[in-house]
């Protein structure tokens, strides 16, 4: 296993995506690993069209997200350490083409998260390369139904990750071995000491993409799950449930109903749609309550949102929906975990009743299993074994 400072190229979604939540996903592999003392690069080339958040379409340049992601990469020293493919003809920013050639060649690591390279092929001159299935359940179903093209995509790398820890036990079997895997969390950016108002948050999609069917059973998005817990700002009153939530993409959120039923709604367009406001957010929060997507229920996979582990490193309490990672993740101080409506609101109440005993708590479970250095270090021993 090769030791010492690696060159690696991370690659994500920021500029396909630009907005506050996306962003701090990939990023903070970059942070994590850069504060390591790594020689580490941002490049990102999904082969698709951006989607531009301001104007709320596709758009047809390259404008906003090639702004947008090198203003991120220069605030945090890394101005010259990215490179974007907008794929009218090709056009590459970012990195001169000679350096970018270079530092391909010369990788030792390439860590592509979320399957976010169109052709992981173009990109084999790096020694090792490292898949992050970052949407356990719904990725292993679409191996096991024989989806050849996205087959390949995941065959064209040395080793698999995955969110879903609990893969190995619970499947479906695609043929992978999938190390288990959580977000890293690059602690220093969250701040406990921020004061917060009094109310619970989440940021979320009503969907993300169409249900999936796998052996007769469907497994859906989040708005299947959050459907069953409608009745839950009254029966917490006066205790504040706020979503900052975009409307689905598959179907239309019922933002009347909501409404009408106590749930506080804010447009995240508004409150956190880049780096500064998203975490901004988060740390004026009191503490978080969210529903996962059906799918990794049903899996019980044991998933863990990230969006939930920077609440924690801002030492905010989070009350979310059980994938199964209890086993994995400590319950009952700072993370309480929700499967019934009872369970939602018995957890709503603890944090309220013992709010510091959880918040301090809070932190400690971020520190103990989020943390960026801890998870980043594992990620690349694991890769390099011998036996993988």
């Amino acid at each position: 296993m090769k030791t010492g400072r690696l060159r690696i190229i991370v690659s994500g979604l920021i500029a396909q995506y630009p907005m506050g939540g996306v962003t701090w996903d990939y990023l903070q592999y970059v942070l994590g690993l850069a504060r390591l003392g790594h020689d580490v690069y941002y490049l990102e080339d999904t082969g698709q069209w951006p989607y531009n958040p301001v104007a709320r379409e596709v758009s047809s340049t390259a404008d906003f997200s090639v702004h947008y992601l090198a203003g991120v990469m220069s605030d945090f020293g890394l101005a010259d350490r990215w490179a974007y493919r907008f794929p009218w003809e090709s056009r590459w920013f970012g990195l001169p083409d000679s350096q970018r050639r270079s530092v391909i060649e010369s990788a030792d690591l390439l860590v592509n998260v979320s399957c976010a390279l169109q052709s992981p092929m173009e990109y084999r001159q790096a020694r090792k390369m490292v898949y992050v299935d970052t949407d356990p359940v719904f990725t292993q179903i679409k191996l096991a139904r024989g989806q050849k093209d996205f087959r390949q995509l995941i065959d064209a790398h040395d080793v698999h990750f995955s969110y879903g820890e609990l893969l190995a036990e619970v499947g479906p079997a695609t043929g992978h071995r999938w190390h288990p895997l959580r977000k890293p969390i690059v602690l220093s950016e969250w701040r406990p000491s921020m004061p917060y108002r009094e109310a619970f948050t989440t940021v979320m999609n009503w969907t993300s993409y169409k249900n999936v069917e796998y052996q007769g059973q469907a497994y859906g998005q989040k708005d299947m799950e959050f459907m069953r817990f409608l009745e839950l700002p009254r029966e917490v009153s006066p205790t504040i449930l706020e979503m900052a939530a975009g409307s689905g993409k598959t179907k239309q959120m019922p933002s009347e109903l909501l409404i009408r039923k106590g749930w506080h709604m804010v447009d995240p367009m508004t409150v956190c749609p880049d780096l500064s406001t998203y975490r901004t957010y988060i740390e004026s929060s009191k503490a978080e309550w969210t529903v996962a997507k059906n799918g990794y229920v049903l899996g019980r996979v044991g998933w863990f949102s990230g969006r939930t582990a920077c609440y924690l490193a801002a030492g905010r309490p989070v009350v979310v929906q059980d994938t199964g990672f209890s086993p994995i993740i400590p319950t009952g101080e700072g993370v309480l975990a929700f499967r019934t409506l009872d369970e939602a609101i018995a957890g709503i109440k603890e944090v309220e009743g013992h709010y510091h005993r959880h918040a301090k708590a809070a932190r400690e479970v971020a520190e103990g299993y989020f943390d960026s250095s801890k998870v980043l270090t594992r990620l690349i021993e694991e890769s390099f074994q011998t036996d993988v």
